[in-house]
């Protein structure tokens, strides 16, 4: 039981907090969630009773009738940090690619040749932080997967990604020996400095000492400059005070312009497009240190493509 526990105590703490609506001091009947979920008569003490030992909740309005549970501040903490980073569409972009490569490596391993990307919509592991993707949020994943050979397949109009589509075997290799991370695999794969946690909780991406990013380039440019301003803006976004969602849309243009930038043949119109974007954000973001030095970053960057 303590397995089934653990498997279902992020959602449980998701779901006091939806039903207290985000106040500890309201208690929540976990009768209603055990019914939900399909748990046996009795589960909800048990349950209460493990979410006590995780130190996420509390019995403080609990009965001997009822098993009512509120959140202690390290679960408030938690869930506030989970749903903050379930809404971030840089986050949600990467967890998509993982987790459509993943499931085509299953499905090869099952003997199936280029299923349906729409099979994969609504499945459990379509989902991010208990959240569920969107057919667009993988559709876009498929097309970052096929545009850096990790799967294959034909797509057709309309779409960013193939329709259907199967594993080759670089996305085998990123599967069995790099975690199925799909940005880490295509920026240990170009051989230069990686970014794998560059937005807002990345640690060491320091102005000056991201100097030699090295890049396979058949488009005579060095794109060098613009991985640089991606990952500065991903590690100063939280400081800027922006309001979320514009600072959601920071994140968001500059993961694509990181993306092109470490694509095999980047291209000087988009990563212009991007750039552009992410100096008028930082305007727009106010006179901060860190933001002027931001703008000066894609002045440079783009002074490269002149």
């Amino acid at each position: 039981m303590a397995s089934e526990f653990s498997a279902r105590y992020e959602a449980l703490l998701d779901w006091v907090y939806e039903r207290a609506e985000g106040k500890p001091s309201e208690g929540v009947d976990l009768r209603l969630f055990t019914t939900e979920h399909g748990l046996d008569d009795g589960a909800d003490f048990e349950l209460l009773q493990y979410g006590m030992s995780k130190g996420g909740l509390d019995d403080k309005f609990a009965t001997m009738g009822e098993a009512a549970a509120n959140l202690t501040p390290q679960g408030l903490a938690f869930v506030e940090q989970r749903r903050k980073r379930r809404e971030s569409p840089v986050e949600r972009s990467k967890a998509a690619r993982r987790a459509l490569l993943r499931w085509l490596w299953i499905q090869g391993e099952e003997g199936t040749h280029f299923p349906l990307v729409d099979h994969f919509t609504g499945t459990a592991d379509a989902s991010f932080d208990g959240s569920a993707l969107t057919s667009d949020e993988i559709d876009r994943a498929a097309g970052y997967l096929k545009k850096h050979g990790l799967i294959d397949g034909q797509g057709v109009w309309g779409r960013k990604g193939p329709v259907r589509a199967e594993i080759t075997v670089e996305g085998q290799d990123c599967v069995e020996h790099h975690d199925g991370d799909p940005g880490a695999y295509v920026q240990r794969r170009a051989g230069g400095t990686t970014y794998n946690n560059f937005l807002p909780n990345a640690q060491g991406v320091i102005i000056g000492e991201q100097q030699h990013v090295t890049q396979n380039n058949h488009a005579g440019i060095d794109p060098s400059a613009f991985v640089q301003l991606a990952g500065f803006v991903g590690q100063i976004s939280n400081t800027l005070g922006m309001p979320d969602p514009d600072r959601v849309e920071l994140e968001r243009v500059a993961q694509e312009l990181h993306d092109e930038a470490m694509s095999p043949n980047p291209e000087p119109g988009r990563m212009r497009q991007f750039a552009t974007r992410v100096k008028a954000m930082l305007v727009e973001a106010g006179a901060t240190a860190a933001a002027q030095v931001g703008i000066q970053m894609a002045e440079q960057a783009l002074g490269t493509l002149v």
